[in-house]
């Protein structure tokens, strides 16, 4: 079983009612943790509650979180 945990979230509006979830997770299993940064794509429902359409993990590692923000600047 994986345990989940929030380390510390960001949101991103934008649209109508649609968003932007950048977060550090940790992944908790019997076999260790493991730290990544999670960005999801959600929207609001009426009521606001949040819905999660898709999401990317990509590794909690400088160069890669760097190189990420970097082409995406670059787009």
């Amino acid at each position: 079983m994986v345990e989940f945990q929030v380390l510390k979230a960001e949101e991103i509006k934008f649209g109508k009612n649609n968003f932007l979830e950048i977060a550090l997770k940790k992944a908790i299993t019997p076999e260790g943790e493991n730290e990544f940064v999670s960005v999801s794509r959600g929207f609001y429902l009426p009521d606001g509650t949040k819905r999660f359409k898709r999401s990317i993990a990509i590794p909690n590692d400088k160069e890669i979180k760097s190189a990420v923000a970097k082409k995406i600047s670059e787009i």
